[in-house]
């Protein structure tokens, strides 16, 4: 058993800190085994890996996946090689669709009466992709929402702004490219589906089927009622168990704090 945090995001992405920076907080954590998991993008490993390897760290090169057949249907990718041809293509076409994105953003915002310098956006994501958390922050930080929650809740996360989202690939696209490039894919934080229990064990049911390795059953926002259901459903279906935070940063997702989750990881490991 390690004390582990398979689920973390970088300035790569959307996270607050460098990957070297997220590295250190993790040591200091005292966590064993820290996946980097930014969205689309792999340009953090490299940095996160030589920090690891100073510390005694162990790193597992990670990627997040959004996928369109469900709102937040995301697939954690772990153990593969970063210099895969196939998966840097699928995120280079990825981050396309992000810098498409951030103008619709820009604009959806507009129409709701919210004007956002769209420099000051992508200058706090400091040269990185820019994500809904770096437009919630200048959100708070102009008083337009108290919290980057509210930002969420009343415009980032709605119905009405899913119409503005960017094409994303299948579910099935993205556990196979994973695949590919030699990793494991893992369901993310299932809650998030928001799905009653049949319909979501028939999608976990048919990711095991694409090649689905593992489930996130270990996830802050989970019931106790929720994890012991995920558990179940990865004994049935003969998947591994992961757990991560989902870090951020706290100025980004202030109520999550790097997570301490004992877990068996070989697997991922070897």
């Amino acid at each position: 058993m390690k004390i582990v945090d398979l689920h973390t995001h970088s300035r790569v992405s959307d996270g607050q800190y460098a990957p070297a920076q997220l590295v250190e907080l993790a040591h200091r954590r005292g966590i064993q085994v820290l996946a980097l998991t930014d969205h689309d993008a792999l340009d953090g490993i490299p940095q996160a890996a030589e920090a690891a390897r100073k510390l005694g760290l162990e790193l597992i090169p990670g990627i997040e996946l959004g996928a369109r057949e469900y709102r937040n249907l995301h697939i954690l990718g772990y153990g593969f090689s970063p210099e895969s041809p196939e998966l840097l293509s699928f995120c280079a076409e990825m981050q396309a669709g992000r810098e498409w994105q951030k103008r619709r953003i820009h604009s959806f915002l507009r129409e709701k009466g919210i004007e956002i310098d769209l420099g000051e956006v992508e200058e706090l994501a400091g040269g990185q992709g820019v994500g809904r958390p770096h437009f919630a922050q200048v959100m708070v930080r102009h008083g337009w929402v108290k919290d980057s929650r509210e930002a969420f809740d009343r415009y980032l996360d709605t119905e009405e702004y899913a119409r503005i989202e960017r094409k994303k690939p299948t579910a099935r696209q993205c556990v196979e490219k994973i695949r590919q490039a030699g990793g494991k894919a893992v369901l993310a934080h299932p809650y998030q589906l928001k799905l009653e229990n049949g319909p979501l064990e028939e999608q976990v049911r048919q990711l095991k089927e694409y090649g689905l390795a593992g489930i996130e059953c270990f996830y802050p926002k989970h019931t106790p009622e929720q994890e012991a259901f995920y558990l179940s459903l990865a004994q049935k279906y003969g998947l591994h168990i992961t757990g991560g935070s989902d870090f951020h940063g706290e100025k980004v997702k202030p109520e999550v704090e790097l997570a301490r989750i004992q877990l068996e990881v070989e697997w991922l490991l070897a």
